[in-house]
């Protein structure tokens, strides 16, 4: 059987700490860790951290719709960042941290609109939601050192992302991690 595999891109702050969260969920067949949404053609991890490329660092999500619907993976994405600071996320700075959804087709696009709309309304954030919605460009994978990190660097990815305040934040907002 040939399934049909789709992408979802999304940024939200250092790609590290985007992948477990959607690498663990049924119908996920791969994150890849990568940049997009700038101008310069095969961006380095200094070149973008330092916000030299226009690009933010993001995660490159296949799934199979038949198993986990595209909507799922938005309400993963939500629980993921703060749709609130357009300044980076948590103590990652910077226009290369900022968050963002970038659609594939125009079901995407209406559908992160959607829910985008949805959370705004839920007076879940005092904030406005500044995630911006846009459409899909070239994804250049990050080095292979950035790949699976959470998996590769337990113990610095633990460290990191927990004096990050990712997790505070998560637990403060949603409840339990999702």
């Amino acid at each position: 059987m040939n399934k049909q595999l789709k992408k979802a891109t999304f940024a939200g702050g250092c790609f590290w700490c985007m992948v477990k969260p959607f690498d663990t969920w049924d119908g996920i067949h791969g994150v890849i860790s990568g940049y997009t949404g700038g101008d310069t053609i095969n961006p380095s991890y200094e070149e973008v951290k330092h916000g030299n490329t226009g690009h933010v660092e993001a995660v490159e999500i296949t799934y199979d719709p038949e198993v986990i619907t595209y909507e799922e993976i938005l309400t993963i994405y939500w629980r993921q960042i703060d749709p609130t600071d357009d300044g980076g996320q948590f103590h990652d700075r910077g226009d290369s941290y900022r968050t963002a959804i970038f659609y594939h087709d125009d079901e995407q696009k209406e559908l992160a609109l959607q829910s985008r709309r949805e959370l705004a309304e839920s007076g879940k954030f005092k904030e406005p939601i500044v995630t911006e919605i846009r459409p899909a460009s070239t994804f250049y994978p990050a080095e292979e050192e950035h790949q699976d990190f959470y998996q590769k660097n337990k113990a610095y990815y633990q460290e990191d992302r927990a004096k990050s305040g990712r997790d505070d934040f998560i637990k403060n907002v949603w409840g339990e991690q999702v």
